[in-house]
């Protein structure tokens, strides 16, 4: 079995227990971002498994695009993630 060489670690420890590895990370062909597939992601790069500028490419997301879901998840936690509550935890625009 071949072993990619990967900067960085293999697996993290989240601070609930539970171990996120880069194989759970999505697939790099991935378009169809469901807010679990961005939870997965901001909490990689938090914890510290994928660095950022790794994701912008792999994923080819913009530094808007995932700073605005790692906001969110911050706010707001998973849930403000989903489509449907966009809504609800924009925040609003006071000209």
């Amino acid at each position: 079995m071949y072993l990619k060489k990967v900067i960085g670690p293999r697996a993290v420890t989240l601070p609930d227990g539970t171990i996120l590895s880069r194989a759970d990370l999505p697939p790099s062909n991935t378009r169809r971002w469901v807010a679990s597939r961005k939870a997965l992601l901001v909490k990689a790069v938090a914890s510290g498994l994928i660095p950022l500028k790794d994701v912008l490419e792999t994923y080819d997301l913009s530094e808007e695009e995932f700073g605005a879901w790692a906001d969110a998840v911050t706010r707001h936690g998973e849930v403000a993630l989903k489509v449907t509550a966009l809504q609800k935890y924009r925040q609003l625009k006071v000209d």
